[in-house]
């Protein structure tokens, strides 16, 4: 049934991708002549392709999708872009000005993508490294043997990032118990915590008048075996605190073989991706990928109709919707990203190419920032990045009260994906998604955005000399170097 989605998109104009197709070829240890084989063609027609001298034809590239059991975006032109943002950022940050051309970045990331992902993991340390020189400049004190290393939830950030959002493991885990245990939509934490005693032998009790922010959202004994909720939790947080709870009692050696993929996790940084991935299985539990995806394409991603139909939060939703990269049942690839009024990202998934800039903030144009002054409506925005790509953005605020005259926990929740599957979702219609021209111009961030005439930059881009002069003022903070002005007539420009 959603096969279909995987080829969704085929291309229509000439393709060369000479350097994936070898790289394929090396990643299954192949020779040319064994590969020509496999795919009917003569090892010289092969080889001219890996030149770049033929193009990757639609056969070939449904032949290869065929034998070799790939998603035909292996081969889109997009498939690298998030590495070649990565680095892109890693160059001008360091480089500035002087940074190689965006030509030869793609070149090293496509050809070479394994020694560009260790050039961006060397930049966070470095970077890390960085920070804890401005700490101990601060006089704030840290251990002296301690390594430099990124904070624990930046590790956590890169790990989902790096696993594009999907941990296939943890899905089919809890949708097969899902299934096994009878399970339906409606009223689920009742129905887990029978799960909970049935299974794991806890039972599941429910703590305070619903006033008292005192007691913890959910806490477990493991002595007694008890799993205590707190009253003023909704039906679908119950239930989803049930599910993490038996994602640590049930499914340890899933988590821990998620986390055995990256050694480099250690310490606070384990720990809190270990509780990120029983985050994702609890997700993955409350919204079994099968029933939530067939919902969201009978829906067209209406968040708030999927978020009555499975009795949970619009963050929740948001969140599971940025993770359905199944293999063969693929959704909308989805970007995710959390914000609060100042703009502190806490939250950011990416299950394709869109690229979270690290450095100089988010753009202040992104619609995200406009939800806070249209709380609880949903706005939309078709906005282009400086690379001409467009993307369909839908925002909304969250807020969670604790009581007349508490601030309360308000945040901004951004949902976006690539124009070409924005006439799948409701959100996408009446949008001019055929029209680049309304398109609103947004950047990565200011000091990496090329956009040198947007009047709201607020910081210079990295590398770039300013027009410094003290007899001119213009509308921009930080405006370029202007042209030498030539004349075609003969005539003077002063006059």
């Amino acid at each position: 049934m959603f096969a279909k989605h995987d080829s969704y998109h085929l291309p229509v104009r000439k393709m060369y991708a000479g350097a994936r197709l070898r790289r394929l070829r090396e990643e299954r240890r192949l020779t040319q002549a064994a590969l020509a084989k496999s795919l009917d063609l003569s090892p010289s027609y092969l080889n001219q392709m890996e030149r770049d001298q033929r193009p990757l034809t639609i056969p070939v590239l449904l032949k290869l999708n065929s034998t070799f059991d790939l998603d035909v975006r292996f081969f889109a032109a997009d498939s690298d872009a998030r590495l070649v943002s990565d680095l892109h950022d890693v160059l001008m940050d360091t480089a500035g000005a002087n940074t190689a051309p965006l030509t030869e970045v793609e070149e090293l990331a496509t050809r070479q993508p394994e020694v560009a992902r260790i050039l961006v993991a060397m930049h966070r340390r470095l970077r890390a490294a960085t920070d804890q020189l401005d700490l101990f400049s601060a006089r704030i004190t840290a251990p002296a043997d301690a390594p430099s290393m990124p904070a624990p939830s930046e590790n956590v950030r890169d790990y989902f990032y790096d696993h594009h959002n999907h941990i296939p493991q943890l899905d089919l885990a809890a949708e097969l118990l899902f299934e096994q245990s009878g399970l339906g939509i409606g009223s689920l934490d009742r129905q887990l915590a029978r799960v909970a005693e049935e299974r794991a032998g806890v039972t599941v009790l429910v703590r305070g008048d619903g006033a008292d922010t005192s007691i913890p959202k959910r806490h477990y004994d493991a002595k007694t075996r008890t799993l205590t909720l707190a009253r003023r939790l909704r039906t679908g947080q119950r239930a989803f605190q049930i599910a993490a709870t038996l994602a640590y009692l049930l499914y340890g050696a899933e988590l821990d073989s998620a986390l055995a993929e990256t050694p480099s996790l250690t310490g606070e940084s384990r720990t809190l991706t270990r509780i990120a991935l029983a985050h994702y299985f609890a997700g993955a539990l409350v919204l079994p990928y099968g029933r939530f995806l067939r919902s969201a394409e009978e829906l067209r991603y209406d968040i708030d109709l999927l978020a009555l139909r499975f009795e949970v939060g619009h963050e929740t939703i948001c969140h599971r919707l940025s993770t359905l990269q199944r293999q063969g049942q693929r959704g909308v690839p989805f970007f995710f990203i959390r914000t609060d009024r100042a703009g502190n990202i806490s939250k950011r998934q990416s299950a394709n190419a869109f690229h979270f800039a690290r450095v100089g903030g988010s753009c202040p144009l992104w619609v995200v920032h406009d939800a806070f002054a249209h709380p609880g409506r949903i706005l939309t925005q078709v906005a282009e990045m400086p690379d001409e790509r467009r993307y369909l953005w839908i925002a909304r605020t969250t807020t969670a009260s604790t009581g007349f005259g508490a601030p309360p926990r308000e945040f901004a929740i951004g949902l976006g994906c690539d124009i070409e599957y924005a006439d799948r979702t409701v959100y996408g219609d009446n949008q001019p998604l055929d029209d680049p021209a309304a398109a609103v111009a947004i950047g990565a961030g200011c000091k990496i955005c090329e956009r040198a005439a947007c009047p709201q930059r607020a910081f210079p881009h990295l590398g770039t000399p300013l027009a410094v002069t003290e007899h001119t003022a213009t509308d921009l903070p930080y405006p370029p170097l202007p042209r030498s002005p030539v004349s075609t007539d003969g005539q003077d420009f002063a006059r």
